[in-house]
């Protein structure tokens, strides 16, 4: 993994499954009711919405987050404070904008995406591994940070996710984890919710032709538990000094912690 790839295809599939066929990419992720998908369910349908939406990706994130998701991504890897050189993983890495920024700060990244699709869309020198967050495909303690962006709603048990973070990393080690959050201020929330539960999946029908993708993706802030939650998941995985920061009147979070 210390060695660089000039490849853009996953290095190692981990998932025991192959590309996606018509059935499975054609899936509905909302329930007929508008429901969120739970369970295994979720994990399928979720993978199948992201190989479908991994060609206009990176482009509909610049115009959904107005151009602010570089600010984050920025803060995100500043926040790791580790050595120029250090091993980081980009959890649920997607088409690899955070590999290329860790690049960027000098660190060596490797991505991991259990989506098939996100990776055939990498643009990176990064090395690809296509693998599930609840079972990461390497060592104890062989990991000097994790960076994880606006993925964590996307998991089905975060107690197992940060389990296996603490565990893959040395101690010392490093996570920070971007997200959607709701805004505590009355006004911030009123704006938040008419941009991305009005604005963004219009926009997802009209620049993605996919609406329903983009109406699950403000839906699913649902499946975060409060700030405090989070962070106690986060100390009972094995991370200490857990802080979370917000950013754009509240409506995206950043928690970091060192691994004891």
């Amino acid at each position: 993994m210390n060695e660089r790839s000039d490849t853009h295809e996953p290095a190692v599939d981990t998932t025991g499954s192959g590309g996606t066929g018509g059935t499975v990419a054609s899936m509905r992720v909302l329930g007929p009711d508008g429901a969120l998908p739970e369970g295994e369910r979720k994990h399928e349908v979720v993978q199948a919405m992201f190989d479908r939406l991994a060609p206009s990706y990176e482009r509909m994130n610049r115009v959904i987050s107005l151009g602010q998701d570089r600010r984050w991504r920025r803060h995100a890897v500043e926040s790791l404070d580790l050595p120029l050189g250090s091993l980081v993983l980009d959890l649920a890495c997607g088409t690899a904008d955070l590999c290329r920024d860790l690049d960027g700060y000098g660190h060596r990244p490797v991505g991991l995406d259990f989506s098939e699709g996100m990776l055939r869309n990498a643009a990176t020198r990064a090395p690809l591994v296509r693998g599930d967050a609840a079972g990461l495909p390497f060592p104890d303690g062989s990991i000097d940070g994790i960076i994880c962006g606006f993925a964590l709603r996307n998991f089905i048990d975060l107690d197992v996710v940060f389990r296996e973070c603490a565990r893959v990393l040395r101690p010392g080690g490093r996570l920070a984890a971007l997200d959607a959050a709701v805004p505590e201020h009355l006004l911030m929330r009123a704006g938040n919710t008419v941009w991305f539960r009005g604005a963004v999946p219009l926009l997802g029908k009209v620049l993605a032709r996919d609406g329903e993708a983009y109406s699950y993706l403000p839906k699913s802030t649902a499946y975060l538990p409060g700030p405090r939650v989070l962070l106690d998941a986060m100390h009972g995985a094995g991370f200490g000094g857990s802080a979370r920061r917000t950013f754009t009147g509240g409506s995206v979070q950043l928690l970091t912690g060192t691994r004891v």
